[in-house]
């Protein structure tokens, strides 16, 4: 979700405006449901959505579904590039080749969790990538030595950008989740990255953005929990209204986490 929130909330200018992707070939790597497939879809992109053979018969289903609903509610249903779904174990070359890479686009979202994956997965974009290929990868930070690992194995291989929070959507955000903008070392000028300079450099900050619209405080990425913000919770950067279901479900995970290492005798 934060995702296709971050691809909506972009979508009226630069790279991710329809006008520039339509047409563009992506892939999605550990697709599950396929919403962030959907959302590079809706912007007109010919889409390649993949995952493990145990988990495309509802990943085929979530992409009929939705297509067929999204064709007849929207009346600009002629934006809507299209999605496919194939078997797609990371390092399995069989597999890749016969997704026919490369793409302009590889994109993935939480595939980051297990140390062991971190070899497979990059073998994998790099297979699926040529000079050109953007990579969009998002994820939920679970573990600090996994996270660290992986952007030396990522930052050895491309040119790594982090989206500030000011460019993800209002809501659809969480200090824990990141999403990185990646392309090869040999590409001209990393045009991705600088957009983001250019476009981070003209947008208010988290505190602007409340203080203009009245709404609650969040945390800066500088801010530690420990630190009080006002008029927001000092654990989870909320304030004491009633929370949205959005922020029920992160609480949720937050305390999953935290329990996770409790042990009673």
């Amino acid at each position: 979700m934060v995702f296709a929130k971050y691809l909506e909330r972009n979508s009226r200018k630069g790279r991710f405006c329809p006008s520039k992707l339509k047409g563009k070939r992506v892939l999605e790597l550990g697709a599950g449901c396929g919403v962030a497939s959907f959302g590079m879809a809706m912007l007109g992109c010919e889409v390649v959505t993949t995952d493990q053979k145990e988990v495309l018969p509802l990943l085929q289903r979530n992409i009929e579904r939705n297509t067929s609903r999204i064709m007849q509610a929207n009346a600009n249903s002629d934006l809507f590039g299209s999605i496919k779904v194939a078997e797609l174990d990371w390092g399995n070359k069989d597999h890749i080749q016969a997704v026919d890479p490369p793409y302009d686009y590889v994109i993935g979202t939480d595939v980051v969790y297990s140390e062991h994956l971190l070899d497979p997965l990059l073998e994998t974009i790099c297979a699926l990538s040529g000079p050109r290929t953007t990579i969009v990868l998002g994820y939920e930070i679970r573990s600090t030595s996994v996270h660290e690992q992986m952007l030396q194995m990522w930052k050895s291989n491309f040119d790594v950008k982090t989206v500030p929070r000011t460019k993800m959507d209002r809501k659809y955000q969480h200090p824990s989740i990141q999403l990185f903008i990646m392309e090869s070392k040999s590409s001209a000028g990393s045009t991705l990255a600088a957009d983001l300079d250019k476009n981070e450099a003209s947008e208010p900050v988290d505190g602007d953005y409340n203080k203009k619209e009245g709404k609650s405080c969040s945390m800066d990425d500088d801010i530690k929990s420990e630190k009080d913000v006002k008029g927001c919770s000092t654990a989870t950067g909320l304030s004491s209204r009633e929370l949205t279901d959005w922020e029920v479900r992160r609480c949720g995970a937050m305390a999953a986490r935290l329990l996770r290492d409790v042990r009673i005798n």
